[in-house]
């Protein structure tokens, strides 16, 4: 005879009494420029997945990697300073 398994460790791994610190809503806050520029990075390169880039499409990688690049260079600047600005 097999035994049952419940699964109550990740039902409850959700709980309310699980929410986020208020350490970790700045730490998201924080990394949230990142977030979206790595977001609109993979949308560029999504779009030329099944085809050929067009010049368009060249220019608005181009644009979305050197945004993420910039955002990058700011929180390293900010964390090497000791905060964020």
């Amino acid at each position: 005879m097999e035994h049952i398994v419940t699964v109550q460790d990740a039902v409850t791994a959700f709980a309310d009494f699980m929410e986020p610190t208020n350490a970790e809503l700045d730490a998201i806050d924080r990394e949230m420029p990142a977030i979206l520029a790595d977001v609109d990075l993979l949308d560029a390169q999504i779009i030329t997945i099944d085809r050929t880039p067009t010049e368009l499409d060249v220019r608005r990688i181009r644009r979305a990697r050197r945004r993420l690049l910039a955002v990058l260079a700011q929180q390293a600047t900010d964390a090497h300073r000791g905060g964020a600005a």
